[in-house]
């Protein structure tokens, strides 16, 4: 059955979103950021909580807990072009076979030695991988420290903003401290690490080994890294749970994950948090944020693509409603896109059709992100179709005009202004009198001429804006520079 397009699509909104249901939804972007099996974050919440109660950990912890383990990853965004910078390869890839080793010994397992000839430099010849993988084990310490720390400061900061308590914050910051003061960023020891903290890097132990390997060696590899990775009664209270077949409900690999989104959805310890208009806002604005923070060509674009949406919607007398559900829309339309790997998001040269292949699937991400949010359907399917065209020449679904409402339209327009405007590893930043000349290219068979019109406007005010924020882009994990190709459709990723 075909999905409702936003042309045809009556929203009404019964009730407010919670805080809950947001972070939960919002939750499956960060998993995608980490490679993670989706589901990831909602199952820490859920291993972690079993996990706290077992161990005595008192009630009015646990609502600091349940949010912690849904942000957790917040930051990991924000170090995806460093991972790309130092491996050479797919972030997303290396961050998931990252989970999975003992990073702190001088010879890893097979396993690990495996994930990294494949992953590092990969199609470079043996001794380029070698050259590469050897200038890493030299530089290991200095790696680790500089991703986590840029990880963990900038998860901080993001909960921070969200407006949820200190422990919450100070949880997401020191999520890679060690029991033996090992981790990261502060090589803080046993309690003097946050018991948040603590708790998560257990859950997330057990969540990434029993999704790949089972729920056995889960158990056994953290038993392996107690007393050095884990607090050593956490690791006691985990195997009791297992050993009564509790601790990996709804948390299976065989498991629905709409087991596991009901089941975190129920247990919230402190009630549901209903969030008023300006939360929500605030919230959208912050998750723009990490979405951006992938690729530091990209450091402002979701902002910008709601600037230009505003200042179009603005242009055309769209009543404040429309405009709250635009502006929402602007800001998490490529929460899909943390899906993609920085090789490909931070290209310098043409896209193979590969590659061109799995960025056309980020429009359909963000709606199926979105749309764990009942209020944010409507935001979901018009997220899906900011890459659609009137002559249905667009992507994913190549919606043609009777299916795409003024909304879309505009949000369509906008972001390919946001993409032209903003540099790129193949060019940098064009003027509004060049943006003009390929836009007009598109007129009237691809792109709205309504929406098109108050955008040129308001096009000299919007490149005035830009010009006054200032930020050179990091190229320095690209293993081989190319040279620029004018690529029309890739110009608009």
């Amino acid at each position: 059955m075909r999905q409702p397009t936003s042309a045809v699509l009556k929203m009404e909104v019964t009730k407010d979103p919670t805080l809950q249901e947001i972070l939960v939804a919002l939750s499956f972007a960060l998993d995608l950021t980490e490679g993670a099996v989706p589901g990831h974050a909602i199952r820490c919440s859920l291993l972690g909580m079993r996990i706290a109660l077992e161990a005595g950990v008192s009630r009015y912890d646990l609502p600091d807990l349940y949010h912690a383990s849904l942000l957790k990853d917040v930051g990991c965004s924000s170090n995806s072009a460093r991972f790309c910078a130092i491996v050479g390869g797919d972030d997303r890839a290396i961050k998931a076979g990252a989970k999975l080793s003992d990073w702190t010994k001088s010879i890893q397992d097979p396993a690990t030695m495996k994930m990294l000839w494949k992953e590092v430099l990969p199609g470079a010849p043996a001794w380029r991988k070698a050259a590469r993988l050897a200038r890493m084990a030299i530089t290991q310490q200095t790696n680790n420290r500089q991703v986590i720390e840029i990880r963990c400061d900038r998860g901080a900061t993001i909960v921070r903003k969200l407006g949820l308590p200190n422990p919450v914050v100070l949880g997401v910051r020191h999520l890679d401290e060690h029991w033996d003061g090992g981790g990261y960023p502060d090589g803080l020891k046993k309690h003097d690490i946050p018991l948040i903290s603590r708790l998560m890097l257990v859950a997330q132990h057990l969540d990434a080994f029993g999704m790949e390997r089972g729920e056995q060696a889960a158990i056994d590899s953290l038993k392996e890294r107690a007393g050095r990775w884990y607090d050593p009664s956490l690791v006691r209270a985990a195997q009791s749970l297992h050993k009564r077949d509790w601790l990996f409900q709804h948390c299976r690999a065989s498991d629905p994950i709409e087991q596991a989104k009901a089941a975190i959805l129920q247990a919230h310890p402190g009630g549901q948090t209903i969030l008023s208009a300006p939360d929500i806002d605030n919230l959208c604005e912050t998750f723009a944020w990490v979405v951006d923070a992938k690729s530091p060509f990209t450091f402002r674009h979701s902002v910008g693509v709601m600037d230009a949406a505003m200042a179009i919607g603005n242009t055309l007398g769209l009543s404040p409603q429309r405009m709250q559900v635009l502006r929402r829309a602007a800001l998490l339309h490529d929460v899909g896109k943390l899906g993609i790997s920085n090789t490909i998001l931070d290209k310098p040269t043409r896209l193979t059709d590969e590659e061109f292949t799995l960025v056309k699937s980020h429009p359909r991400m963000s709606q199926e992100i979105l749309g764990h949010i009942d209020a944010f359907q409507e935001i979901a399917v018009l997220a899906g179709e900011h890459h659609e065209k009137l002559d249905g020449s667009g992507y994913p679904n190549r919606l043609r005009a009777e299916d795409l409402s003024l909304e879309s339209r505009l949000l369509a327009v906008a972001d390919i202004y946001g993409a032209l405007s903003e540099d790129r590893p193949y060019r940098a930043g064009l003027s509004p009198a060049q943006i003009q000349g390929i836009m007009d290219r598109d007129i009237p068979m691809k792109l709205d001429p309504v929406c098109y019109d108050a955008l040129r406007s308001v096009m000299d005010d919007l490149a005035a804006a830009n010009r006054t924020i200032q930020h050179i882009p990091d190229t320095s994990w690209s293993p081989e520079q190319g040279a620029y190709t004018d690529n029309y459709s890739e110009a608009y990723i």
